[in-house]
């Protein structure tokens, strides 16, 4: 690390100071790593404010009761709230500077939510089949904004932890790739709550009559 140099307080441009530690802010990054979340809370608090206004908009098209598998809803719901058990565990062996353990953990946790992608992918395919495309009514362009939006974020978080994944294997748990962890796990517990509420308001409360 280059270390920083300053002119002495008398002006005597002979005589400088350096500074041997890490110019870094202690928690400075996961200060403003929870300002992000909070900024993607009032995105999500947007989507989920305009679905409530036009979720019952259907324009005569096919309701929610008429297109929701629950079942395929509950499979993809379980498969995203194990990948936050797995995350923990992953957690739990870098504690105990088992890097392998880690990685393997954190390996699952990426297939699973893959697995959370691929199935919320063919429910989309699936309802534009259908004809029940975003297109179609305000109920559906709502409901293919916030459930899309929330599966891209799912897929920056893969982006995010495969990438984590071969800075680990190469250098280990370091201070920064420590912290990194941390980061991505609060990002992956934040998409969990964000999509028991679409759960729950999208999907249980759109089969009701």
């Amino acid at each position: 690390m280059p270390e920083l140099t300053a002119t002495a307080p008398n002006g005597d441009a002979g005589r400088q100071f350096y500074l041997t530690t890490e110019h870094h802010p202690k928690n400075g990054t996961l200060l403003g790593f929870w300002v992000y979340l909070m900024s993607d809370c009032l995105i999500f608090a947007c989507l989920f404010a305009t679905y409530g206004v036009l979720g019952r908009n259907y324009a005569g098209g096919p309701t929610g009761a008429e297109l929701f598998d629950l079942t395929l809803v509950a499979i993809n719901t379980a498969l995203l709230l194990l990948s936050s058990i797995t995350y923990g565990f992953a957690l739990l062996q870098g504690r105990k500077g088992r890097v392998g353990s880690l990685l393997g953990w954190l390996a699952v946790t990426g297939l699973l939510g893959l697995g959370f992608l691929g199935l919320e992918l063919y429910e989309f395919s699936h309802l534009i089949h259908e004809g029940a495309g975003p297109q179609r009514s305000a109920f559906l362009s709502s409901f293919f904004t916030l459930v899309g939006t929330h599966g891209l974020h799912v897929t920056f978080g893969i982006v995010w932890l495969v990438v984590l994944m071969a800075q680990i294997a190469r250098h280990g748990l370091t201070i920064p790739n420590k912290r990194r962890l941390m980061c991505l796990s609060m990002f992956w517990h934040f998409l969990d709550v964000i999509w028991i509420g679409v759960f729950t308001v999208v999907y249980l409360m759109g089969v009701l009559p």
